[in-house]
């Protein structure tokens, strides 16, 4: 008779895993989670005698937030100062709060720039015909004329 599988060899879901499931819990592509290593985002993972990555449940936490940060539109600098900042326990909000706002500025500038783009565009869709004319505000506007 075969003896029951080992149960106290690995914890409760089946951790560490390969890349692939590892991106799959995480929802990053590996190809990301090597990028993300090799930036440092990532701390080096252990790797089987054949050379696979392992990753454990915290890298795979790790890389969920890599990833809502990426959400955000954080830039990698960013990303990477706020990994630091979440892995130091004695961290300042403040520092977390100033780097979470200056993302909010940028954000906000930037949908300032889509709206202006926004009423541009609806003002040159309203001007043109949109006929079998050749004459066309909108290429004239982007020509410049």
């Amino acid at each position: 008779m075969a003896s029951p599988p080992d149960t106290t060899a690995r914890p409760p879901g089946g951790w560490p895993v390969h890349i692939g499931q590892a991106a799959a819990r995480s929802g990053v592509s590996a190809k990301m989670v090597r990028h993300y290593e090799t930036l440092g985002l990532l701390a080096p993972v252990a790797r089987t005698d054949s050379g696979y990555r392992l990753y454990t449940e915290a890298d795979v936490h790790t890389l969920r937030f890599i990833k809502r940060a990426r959400d955000l539109g954080f830039s990698m600098a960013d990303i990477g100062e706020l990994v630091g900042l979440w892995h130091d326990q004695g961290r300042s909000s403040a520092q977390v709060r100033q780097i979470a706002q200056r993302q909010l500025q940028a954000l906000e500038e930037r949908i300032a720039q889509l709206q202006a783009m926004a009423r541009s565009l609806q003002g040159l869709t309203a001007c043109c015909h949109g006929d079998d004319r050749p004459d066309c505000p909108i290429l004239d506007d982007l020509a410049g004329l």
